[in-house]
């Protein structure tokens, strides 16, 4: 249940006036559940706990929260089913969390859904700091005063037109649109600031996740691969979104 509802009001208010950003915790540890809650409700999120997956599939789709944390050792359905079905309809924000620091494990929420991960144990400050950025992101879509930017085709073959629309949040293949979360579509976009141009790991993290020199470069690596598999006529052998080894990545449009 929401912060909001336990306290019987029309909603739970940044100091701001704003309507504080609905957050579901899901995670089967009573104490760091709560632990998580008290602490983003300091930080003025708008919180609601579930302890497994079926609950927060529930929670989910009777109230669709603005960001979700999960953690991916849950009893029953996994972490991991629990984000794959969210992305089925949703492409909310997600931060994977995890006693486990073993790559596979991190790959594998990554490749489920998620858009950022952070290992236990944590610190409250660290994982407001990652949620801050995911907003700055969500926001960073649509910015009142600023120019559109301009459509660009990515591929112009005669039987497949792809064209990434940054100023409406779309890239469309013919008359469909691409389900991509923000992640990937921001992604994309900051790669399409440059085509042709060679884009290093550190600077993506930088941009995109607004992390820095200790930023992991697994999470470029891991959407890439995830964006490859939406965009590219053969994700095996990408043509659009190229790695440079050694470099980074480039973005050639067809």
């Amino acid at each position: 249940m929401w912060a909001s509802q336990r306290q019987a009001t029309r909603g739970r208010l940044c100091h701001d006036g704003r309507m504080a950003a609905r957050l579901l915790v899901v995670e089967d540890d009573d104490r760091i559940r709560t632990v998580l809650r008290l602490g983003l409700e300091t930080e003025g999120y708008d919180v609601a706990e579930a302890a497994c997956t079926e609950d927060a599939l529930e929670l989910f789709r009777a109230n669709p929260p603005d960001l979700m944390i999960v953690d991916l050792m849950l009893g029953g359905l996994d972490g991991f089913a629990c984000i794959r079905e969210v992305r089925r309809t949703s492409d909310l924000p997600i931060i994977v969390v995890s006693a486990r620091t073993d790559t596979h494990d991190i790959v594998a929420g990554l490749e489920a859904g998620a858009d950022d991960y952070v290992t236990k144990p944590f610190q409250i400050k660290e994982i407001s700091a990652r949620l801050r950025a995911l907003r700055r992101r969500t926001a960073s879509l649509v910015t009142p005063g600023e120019q559109p930017a301009a459509d660009l085709v990515l591929d112009s073959g005669p039987d497949r037109r792809l064209v990434l629309s940054p100023s409406r949040g779309t890239v469309r293949c013919g008359d469909e649109d691409l389900h991509l979360t923000l992640t990937e579509f921001n992604l994309l976009c900051e790669l399409a600031t440059a085509p042709g141009r060679v884009m290093s790991r550190q600077l993506l993290l930088e941009r995109v996740w607004d992390q820095g020199f200790f930023g992991d470069e697994r999470l470029v690596d891991v959407h890439i691969r995830r964006l490859r598999t939406k965009i590219e006529r053969d994700p095996g052998a990408p043509r659009m979104v190229v790695t440079v080894r050694g470099l980074g990545y480039r973005l050639d449009p067809q």
